[in-house]
């Protein structure tokens, strides 16, 4: 056996190509979460759990591993934080971090304070219980198992939380997202709302990345639609110049006014 008559087994080149071509990613949109979320039933405490689970993700950016082992204790309302401490939330990488509440609309965090608080003040659980519960299994009166409440305890895996999602997007008649595309609609947001560096690297930490690279590399990708918008603007340079030309012009006679030269004509 020679080393030529192994590498006969390996792709070729242009099949290697293909296999780790990367495919555009659908993510979905601020709209499209927030119809979903406000679709989604409260009226028994499961619904309940469901909504704000969703709500959560949206307002952490958290993944949902993590948000299955986290306890009451591990948000403060009043800083509007989440502290993901390793040694009891199964954080990626077991990485310790704090994730404060990204804007995302004061109805979202409103979903989740009232969630908190049915827990503490209706319920009279404490910092140790879990945040969101498993929902507690008992034998019917047909003698089938069915759904009697909530758990005081947590989910063993994150998959009831993709359930939940699978069957919310169902029901708002909206394509399935999981859990972790919500982490690409912050990014997305944060290319919209951040103005400086130091903005998106703390907006980049906040997602639980050390390097602000990851963020953009693994899920700053811009839209196809957006690319399109993009470049298409960019074809119209002579616009875009007299545009800034005119908006220069108008801060320099603003100036001048405010200094009290005379700018009348005559």
């Amino acid at each position: 056996m020679q080393y030529s008559d192994a590498e006969y087994f390996n792709l070729s080149e242009k099949d290697t190509r293909i296999a780790t071509a990367k495919r555009q990613q659908k993510v979905p949109t601020l709209e499209q979460i927030k119809y979903v979320i406000n679709t989604m039933s409260a009226e028994t405490e499961i619904d309940c759990r469901n909504r704000a689970v969703v709500a959560f993700t949206l307002l952490t950016g958290a993944r949902d591993s993590a948000i299955a082992s986290m306890k009451l204790k591990h948000v403060d309302l009043i800083v509007g934080c989440v502290n993901q401490d390793a040694r009891e939330v199964k954080t990626k990488y077991s990485k310790t971090f704090n994730t404060f509440f990204f804007p995302v609309g004061k109805e979202i965090r409103g979903i989740v304070a009232e969630w908190l608080s049915y827990l503490r003040d209706e319920k009279l659980w404490g910092n140790d219980d879990p945040l969101f519960p498993a929902t507690r299994i008992v034998l019917g009166p047909e003698h089938q198992f069915a759904a009697a409440g909530l758990a005081r305890d947590h989910w063993s895996t994150a998959s009831p939380i993709r359930t939940i999602f699978r069957e919310a997007f169902d029901r708002a008649g909206l394509p399935y997202f999981n859990p972790h595309s919500f982490r690409n609609t912050l990014v997305q947001l944060g290319q919209d709302v951040c103005q400086t560096p130091e903005q998106f690297k703390a907006w980049s930490q906040n997602l639980g990345h050390e390097k602000v690279l990851t963020t953009f590399l693994c899920y700053g990708e811009v839209a196809c639609q957006r690319q399109g918008e993009i470049i298409r603007d960019l074809a119209m340079p002579q616009k875009a110049r007299q545009t800034d030309a005119n908006e220069i012009a108008d801060a320099v006679l603003r100036g001048l006014r405010a200094s009290g030269v005379d700018m009348q004509v005559k």
